[in-house]
C-alpha cells in the first residue's frame, strides 16, 4: 500500500492525476488536498468520489502544521505537488498571492514531509516528493532559422526527430532560468526550493516543467475553454497583440501518463521536460477553434471568425515556448498519444457535451455547492 497525497487534485492537470492514480492502483490511497479556490471543481472527479482507496481533504498548502498533521495520520509516502496558482493575467494583478501560494505553499509541503519522514525508521527510503513546475520558467525562444527562412519550418530536436516548428531552439533542461511574469517567477522560486532540499537534506525529489495543457476540466478562463464557450454564444474572442505568440500544446492525459510514469521511474533528483512538440500560433489555435466547433454544430465552416478581436497585448508576454522532451522519451519511452487534430476534436466535444459543467462554472454555482459541503469538515 502506498499512501500519496496529491495537491491540486481538484483543479485542471491535478483531476486527471487524480484519476488516473485512484483508477490504476487499486492498492494505493490517494489524499487529494485542494484548497477548492476559485479553479478547484470537485464536480470534476465526482465519477470516482465514492472509491474506497479516494480521500479527499479540504486544506490550505500553506496550513503548515495541518499538513504535518496529514502526513502523519495518513502515512504518507509520496507526494504529487500540483497545487498552484497558474494564470499569468491574475499573476499580474496580484503577485503577492501567487508568491504566497506557489513559494510558501511548496516550502509548507517540502518542510512538513521532511520533517515526517526523517521521524520514520527507513528516514527517506521509499518515499518521493514529485513537484510539477512550468515551462515559462525557461522564458521565451526566437522564431528564428540561421538560414533565413520563414517559420514554420521543419527541425530537429535533441531526439533527432524532425518537428514543425517556430525555431530552431527548444527548452531543454540544462537552460538557466529566466522568468518574465510573477506566475513564472513564483514557478521558478518554488523550482529552487524543491533542488534546494534535496541538496541540503537529501529529500528524493523530481522536477518536471510541462508546456500548455488542454482538455475536458480546464477552467473557462484559459484559451481552448474560454473560446470554445464563447464561439458557441456567439462572444466575442479577445486575442492579444495579432495573435502571434506560439505555445507547445499538450493533451492532459497525455500529462498525466507521463506524471505517473516519472512518479514510479524517474531518477531522483533529475527533470524531466515534458511536451508535445506540438507548436502553433495562438491565432492559427483559434481558427482551428472555431472550425471545429462551427462544423459540431451544424453552423458554416468559418462563420465564427468575425468574433476574432485584436486587444492590446499583455505585459511581459512570451514570444514562443517549445519543450524538447527527448529525455524523458529516451529515459523512460514516453511520448505523446493523440495528434493534435485529433485531442482538439476530443477537447471541443466534450466541452460542447458538457454545457452543464461549463454552466456551473461561469455562474459560481459550483463554488456554493462545495463550500457548503465542505464548511464544517
Amino acid at each position: 500500500m502506498k499512501n500519496i497525497i496529491i495537491t491540486g487534485g481538484a483543479g485542471f492537470i491535478g483531476s486527471h492525476v487524480v484519476r488516473l492514480f485512484v483508477n490504476k492502483y487499486p492498492d494505493y490511497r490517494i489524499i487529494n488536498l485542494d484548497k477548492l479556490t476559485y479553479a478547484g471543481n470537485l464536480a470534476n472527479l465526482k465519477d470516482i468520489e465514492n472509491c474506497p482507496n479516494y480521500r479527499f481533504v479540504k486544506m490550505d498548502i500553506c496550513d503548515f502544521d495541518g499538513v504535518l498533521r496529514l502526513m502523519q495520520e495518513e502515512h504518507v509516502d509520496g507526494v504529487i505537488h500540483l497545487a498552484a496558482e497558474s494564470h499569468v493575467d491574475r499573476s499580474i494583478k496580484d503577485p503577492f498571492t501567487f508568491a504566497q501560494t506557489n513559494v510558501m505553499g511548496t516550502l509548507s509541503m517540502l518542510q512538513a514531509a521532511k520533517l515526517y519522514w526523517e521521524s520514520l525508521p527507513e528516514h527517506f527510503e521509499g518515499k518521493r516528493f514529485y513537484h510539477i513546475s512550468t515551462d515559462e520558467v525557461y522564458g521565451a525562444l526566437q522564431m528564428t532559422h540561421p538560414d533565413g527562412i520563414e517559420p514554420p519550418f521543419t527541425t530537429r530536436a535533441s531526439s533527432g526527430e524532425h518537428h514543425m516548428a517556430y525555431g530552431e531552439k527548444f527548452f531543454t533542461e540544462d537552460l538557466k532560468y529566466q522568468p518574465h511574469s510573477p506566475y513564472s517567477a513564483s514557478k521558478a522560486g518554488s523550482d529552487h526550493f524543491v533542488r534546494a532540499f534535496h541538496d541540503t537534506y537529501g529529500m528524493p525529489t523530481i522536477v518536471t516543467n510541462c508546456s500548455n495543457n488542454y482538455g475536458p476540466y480546464q477552467f473557462p478562463e484559459k484559451l481552448i475553454p474560454l473560446f470554445i464557450n464563447n464561439i458557441r454564444h456567439r462572444k466575442p474572442l479577445p486575442v492579444y497583440g495579432r495573435g502571434e505568440n506560439v505555445r507547445d500544446w499538450l493533451y492532459v492525459e497525455d500529462h498525466a501518463r507521463a506524471i505517473d510514469l516519472i512518479f514510479h521511474e524517474g531518477r531522483v533528483a533529475e527533470t524531466y521536460n515534458i511536451g508535445g512538440f506540438n507548436e502553433w500560433k495562438n491565432i492559427d489555435i483559434i481558427k482551428v477553434l472555431i472550425k471545429t466547433v462551427d462544423r459540431l454544430l451544424g453552423r458554416p465552416e468559418g462563420a465564427d471568425l468575425d468574433l476574432i478581436t485584436y486587444v492590446t497585448d499583455r505585459a511581459g508576454h512570451d514570444l514562443r515556448y517549445a519543450i524538447d522532451s527527448s529525455k524523458l522519451q529516451r529515459e523512460l519511452g514516453w511520448e505523446p498519444s493523440l495528434q493534435f487534430e485529433e485531442g482538439i476534436g476530443k477537447t471541443v466535444r466534450w466541452y460542447l457535451d458538457n454545457q452543464e459543467w461549463m454552466d456551473q462554472i461561469t455562474s459560481g454555482e459550483y463554488e456554493k455547492y462545495y463550500d457548503s459541503m465542505y464548511s464544517n469538515r
